[in-house]
């Protein structure tokens, strides 16, 4: 437990933090789970649409350090080549 006040007031302010990124990362997710959902059932046209809403969503949780960048960009690129794959 946190002794000093300085180390009590870092304790509020990470948890606040967590909060915060916590709902940047529940958004996130669910952006990618429409777009999932679009492409196991085969709609290409919904899953484009998808995935145009979700990039956005993802880079800006990479930008926030929700996850890392590398991770952001991978998730797109993954999501876009099982689009193309649907033909």
């Amino acid at each position: 437990m946190a002794n000093t006040t300085s180390a009590k007031k870092a304790t509020r302010k990470i948890m606040r933090r967590t909060a915060v990124n916590k709902a940047r990362r529940s958004r996130m997710r669910g952006f990618v789970c429409n777009v999932e959902e679009a492409i196991t059932a085969g709609d290409k046209s919904a899953a484009l649409a998808a995935l145009r809403a979700a990039e956005p969503e993802i880079m800006r949780a990479a930008q926030k350090g929700v996850v890392a960048k590398n991770n952001a960009s991978r998730k797109v690129s993954r999501l876009t080549q099982r689009i193309a794959k649907l033909a």
